[in-house]
């Protein structure tokens, strides 16, 4: 298994990332339902409805907008920092596993500046009209393996949008929901406070809990939304890692051609990732996750000189993991114990997937970087 280990290891962790940064964005737009609700519940609906109402609907409009701008930005800042790590990650990962005495010195991948910026907001069928560039001010170009501004800008989520095309329209369709749920509900002679209930649910400002129990304690507008948003989070930092590591192999021929498709960390796995799994296809073939919203899939590389042990490393993480203690104390951390009951209950691979599903840790991208601390910093290439 010592191939694969890194990269089981890697989904986990990338598993938790997204977990924490689509918390970040969850809470800041649950806090602007709370507060559109927190001044709904002070309507008089016998003194002070209609242009009472318009005013509140026009400051949700508002605060959605600035949700989305500022989400959009937080996304690029995050998938770009995140790019950077995974393609060092993938360029240490290579080089490790090349056969002792290979004479391949594996490249690394300069990253635009703008890579990510042009993920979150630019609409691949406008680049004809849309200037793209890598160039700052007094920038050369230099003759190395680059991800740049256009690679960004080709990589949409599953259904073809941007993030920030899906968070603005997460923003536009709440506010009208808003307004039809309070409109209804106030000719029916609903109360505020049960209509306010019904938009908010259980939700309160300390949003205390992981991100799951964070959603299922919503309402109307803000589980669904949430909902959404955990899955734009999750698709774009598969799509950000797989589009990162896909451009160190394409740098590095001498070192991988191929790769595995593998799809065993996907929490519910899909029929199309489930009848993927295990193909082998060239770099630039092939799918490519996410191939769709909340796909964990990775695309595992099949190193050369590993060809002919290859077959034998397929024994599945989670039988690995139960043969290495001190590796799984890496992975699990303080939930060891709940993933060795799991095993001995469901047996390794399926107690994985259920931990996987289950697992609502959270990782910054600081604690992400310190957690591989063997990934060598970048040096120019020749």
């Amino acid at each position: 298994m010592t191939q694969h280990a890194e990269f089981f290891r890697n989904a986990i962790d990338l598993n938790r990332y997204s977990n924490g940064v689509a918390r970040r964005v969850i809470r800041a737009y649950n806090d602007v339902i709370l507060d559109a609700t927190d001044r709904l519940a002070t309507l008089d609906p016998e003194t002070q409805t209609a242009a009472r109402l318009r005013a509140i609907l026009a400051q949700l409009k508002e605060s959605l907008s600035t949700w989305s701008g500022e989400s959009t930005a937080l996304m690029a800042q995050e998938l770009q920092g995140l790019a950077v790590l995974q393609s060092d990650f993938m360029s240490q990962q290579l080089q490790d596993l090349l056969p002792a005495g290979s004479p391949t010195v594996v490249r690394t991948v300069e990253i635009s500046p703008q890579f990510a910026q042009a993920v979150v907001t630019t609409d691949p069928t406008q680049l004809g009209i849309v200037s793209l560039s890598d160039q700052l001010p007094g920038a050369t170009r230099t003759a190395v393996a680059r991800i740049t501004v256009a690679d960004g800008a080709t990589l949409t989520l599953p259904n073809g949008e941007v993030v920030r095309k899906a968070f603005e329209n997460i923003g536009t369709k709440q506010a009208e929901m808003f307004s039809q749920a309070v409109r209804n509900g106030l000719l029916t002679g609903e109360s505020t406070d049960s209509i306010v209930r019904r938009l908010r649910g259980r939700l309160n400002r300390e949003q205390l809990g992981t991100t799951q129990q964070i959603i299922q304690q919503g309402g109307l507008l803000t589980s669904m939304p949430d909902n959404q948003i955990r899955a734009i989070v999750r698709s774009s930092i598969t799509q950000v890692s797989d589009a990162a590591m896909q451009q160190v192999a394409a740098a590095n021929p001498d070192a991988t051609r191929k790769y595995r498709y593998t799809a065993i960390l996907d929490t519910r796995t899909s029929p199309i990732c489930r009848s993927l799994d295990g193909k082998v296809y060239k770099w630039g073939e092939g799918p490519q996750p996410p191939l769709h919203f909340n796909c964990r899939s990775m695309r595992v590389p099949i190193v050369k000189g590993f060809a002919a042990r290859d077959a034998e490393l397929r024994q599945t993480y989670g039988e690995w993991l139960m043969d290495n203690p001190a590796k799984k104390e890496q992975v699990f951390g303080s939930k060891t114990p709940y993933f060795n009951y799991l095993a001995k209950r469901y047996g390794p691979n399926d107690a994985l997937r259920r931990f996987v599903r289950e697992d609502g840790s959270e990782l910054t991208l600081e604690q992400l970087k310190r957690r591989y601390p063997n990934v060598k910093p970048r040096v120019p290439n020749d």
